[in-house]
């Protein structure tokens, strides 16, 4: 059994200060496969006090300088990938084909802001003044279990764009992961103190990062609940923060659409990541007059899904993070069920001879209505509701209906149609015909989805602070 009781502060791995320990286990199997030991507020306070120090250089490196570090942390994971992957399915449950996408996304996105610094002016006129463009200071960088390496790079990234240094709080379900992300960065040698990690729990080592005076900077990645805390505590040392938060993301299939390729490529918006993603499209709202049609086509394509072993190539749907996750989700069947929606494929319990894991049945409702727990709340699992609407005004009442406004997703054959519904729908992306990711396009939500963006332009301006200078 793997001992994780090592973090990184200033530029080396040292044991914790706290004590406390926490099982890490494969959901696969449910066997505890790690021991993980905790990181306390003193060993927060003392991963400040090194990126605070750090600061006072590396925020006046020359940009040439953070281009080259951005280069080093790409390559650096990049040879650590078969690792990073192999520990994504293992602790985390992600398909292959997931682990080895995110993951090769999670490296590249320093390469991404590598282009960002190349082309931005830190020092630009506006009106008759200069404005200096400076790095807002210490970061704390909070991520989650279903995303670790990507939610860490996508905040890091531009973090060292910027020039600031950053203490960053990864989940201890994701111990493994951090284990490869440590020892990866390390590897590209940057300044010590510019990087630090503590694993530790959000009660205490969160509630220092946001409380303590010398971080100036939040970027926390996680549900809306925790995030809305992170931000109340964060507001009174005046944080700036960016927060990425929940998603009930609707999926908009006009009546003009290639059902035969727009429903199956919706069941895959919503199952993808086991389900367990911000962005999964878990309401589909489909033409009234279609839904004998959609029926038929989602069950086709959920019949084509296998749920098992994440080290098989061939699963498209791993276990859930955690028996907690998997006893969530099922709640959620249960009322989907109580509440009247026709429970078309899939449903309460374990996959046949998938009981020692975490495992749900790939599970869809019809006759859903809007009022509906299922349509209304993140259930983070593969779940897809679906709904219907007569006119596309309605589906577009509907779709903005929630309140949440991280993305959605329209099919159509007519791209100018597409356009004008998806010009109204309240959400920080919308998808029109695919599932492609724009990495040099700004994420993050509306209303209770977040605060912020991330990627791109926009999110390197998250971690600078605009200076003006003003001459007579």
């Amino acid at each position: 059994m793997r001992q994780f009781n090592k973090i990184y502060i200033n530029g080396q791995f040292v044991m914790p200060h706290g004590e406390q320990i926490v099982d890490l286990v494969n959901p696969t199997n449910n066997e505890v496969i790690g021991k993980v030991t905790m990181a306390d507020e003193i060993d927060t306070r003392r991963a400040i006090a090194a990126a605070k120090q750090a600061f006072k250089t590396f925020s006046q490196t020359s940009t040439e300088e953070r281009l080259d570090y951005l280069q080093r942390l790409h390559e650096s994971v990049s040879k650590r990938m078969s690792e990073l992957v192999q520990a994504t399915v293992q602790e985390y449950g992600a398909p292959q084909d997931r682990a080895k996408g995110s993951n090769g996304l999670a490296a590249d996105i320093f390469l991404h802001f590598k282009k960002v610094l190349k082309d931005v002016d830190l020092t630009p006129t506006v009106g008759s003044s200069e404005v200096l463009l400076e790095p807002v200071g210490v970061v704390g960088i909070f991520t989650p279990w279903n995303s670790s390496a990507g939610s860490i790079a996508i905040k890091l990234a531009p973090a060292i764009a910027a020039g600031c240094t950053v203490v960053i709080k990864p989940s201890e379900l994701s111990a493994m992961q951090t284990q490869v992300l440590m020892e990866s960065f390390h590897e590209a040698c940057l300044p010590p103190g510019v990087i630090n990690f503590v694993t530790g729990l959000g009660e205490i080592v969160g509630t220092e990062l946001t409380g303590n005076p010398d971080v100036a900077k939040i970027a926390f990645t996680g549900s809306t609940q925790i995030g809305k805390l992170v931000g109340k505590n964060a507001l009174d040392t005046m944080k700036r923060f960016t927060l990425e938060l929940g998603g009930k993301s609707p999926n908009i299939i006009l009546d003009d659409a290639d059902f035969a390729k727009a429903i199956p490529m919706a069941v895959n918006a919503c199952y993808l990541n086991n389900g367990q993603a911000c962005i999964a499209a878990s309401r589909l709202l489909v033409p009234e007059s279609r839904i004998d049609e959609v029926k038929q086509l989602v069950k086709a394509a959920v019949g084509k899904i296998k749920v098992g072993d994440p080290n098989d190539e061939t699963v498209t749907i791993g276990p859930l993070a955690s028996r907690k996750q998997y006893s969530r989700v099922q709640d959620y069947i249960r009322s989907g069920i109580a509440e009247g929606a026709e429970l078309l494929i899939g449903g309460e319990g374990h996959p046949h001879g998938l009981e020692r894991g975490n495992f749900v049945k790939a599970t869809v409702f019809a006759n859903v209505t809007p009022e509906m727990r299922i349509a209304r709340e993140e259930i983070f699992g593969p779940v897809l509701s679906i709904l219907t609407y007569k006119t596309d005004a309605e589906a577009i009442q509907m779709a903005n209906d929630s309140e949440f406004g991280l993305m959605a997703y329209v099919s159509s054959s007519n791209p100018e149609r597409a356009k004008r519904v998806a010009r109204q729908l309240q959400a920080g992306r919308v998808l029109i015909n695919t599932l492609n990711h724009d990495p040099l396009a700004p994420f993050g939500g509306f209303k209770q989805s977040g605060i912020g963006r991330e990627g791109g332009i926009f999110g390197l301006k998250e971690f600078l602070e605009p200076k003006a200078i003003i001459t007579g």
